[in-house]
């Protein structure tokens, strides 16, 4: 298969088999993810690999104890990481200036960069993973539990091990929908009758929102999964965190 039906065909695995990866090819993948692109070449990034059964339990609740997580052989946390590159620079008597929401940004960025090409690469190899978005919902409790010093903050976890079965694809809107040429063009009502129109004619996505309650898809999305208040209280709860952990407020 080549590198574009390979990624047109990827699917997310939620459910793993017992069979072990070891500790040589996670490690291998992350030298190899590695050479993402980054911002200055300044590697902004840290990753904790998570295997032991104790700390897996402790984690477990950060991520909503999600089998997705607890089924997991591995877990790898990717951390913004500005905390090496400062100390490079005090022992090499430059003064940083990085205590800012600029350079958070900068090294979630280079974070991601990291962890998608890591992605890619297990997928390559036969391995399954699952973004679990629940990190930076519970950022301060996993910086306690995996000793995150100042300036080190979780961005995203990824669970890897072999697929247990085949993973069904997930729907994705018509590229046509998000593809821009030269400049941007708003959306009009037809527009999005047209983007989003099928996700509410799916069989499971009915059930879904018969399951809720619910009119529509979209409300089930702004109602319950990812509604106003929850999402005010997450974003207080982590960037009152980045700036105490990362601006060392």
């Amino acid at each position: 298969m080549d590198l574009l039906a390979f990624l047109e065909n990827r699917a997310t695995v939620r459910q793993y088999s017992d069979k072990e990866v070891s500790k040589e090819l996670i490690n291998r993948l992350l030298e190899v993810a590695g050479h993402a692109s980054t911002t200055g070449n300044m590697q902004l990034y840290s990753v904790v690999v998570t295997r032991d059964a104790e700390k897996k339990k402790a984690l477990a609740p950060t991520h909503f104890n999600q089998p997705t997580f607890t089924n997991a052989p591995v877990a790898i946390t990717f951390c913004a990481d500005f905390n090496r590159f400062v100390k490079w620079c005090e022992e090499s008597g430059a003064e940083p200036g990085y205590d800012n929401e600029f350079s958070f940004f900068t090294a979630a960025i280079d974070t991601l960069l990291l962890a998608q090409t890591f992605a890619i690469a297990a997928e390559n190899e036969g391995l399954g993973i699952c973004y679990l978005g629940t990190t930076t919902y519970t950022a301060e409790s996993i910086s306690k539990i995996l000793n995150l010093p100042k300036r080190v903050v979780p961005i995203t976890t990824i669970t890897v091990g072999y697929p247990k079965s085949e993973p069904a694809k997930t729907d994705r809107i018509a590229s046509t929908s998000w593809i821009h040429e030269e400049e941007y063009k708003d959306y009009s009502a037809e527009d999005i009758k047209k983007i989003f129109g099928y996700k509410d004619e799916m069989e499971s996505n009915k059930k879904f929102i018969a399951e809720n309650n619910k009119k529509s898809l979209a409300q089930v999305f702004t109602d319950i999964r990812y509604t106003k208040k929850d999402n005010e209280a997450m974003s207080k709860s982590f960037f009152d965190f980045v700036r105490k952990q990362f601006m060392c407020e």
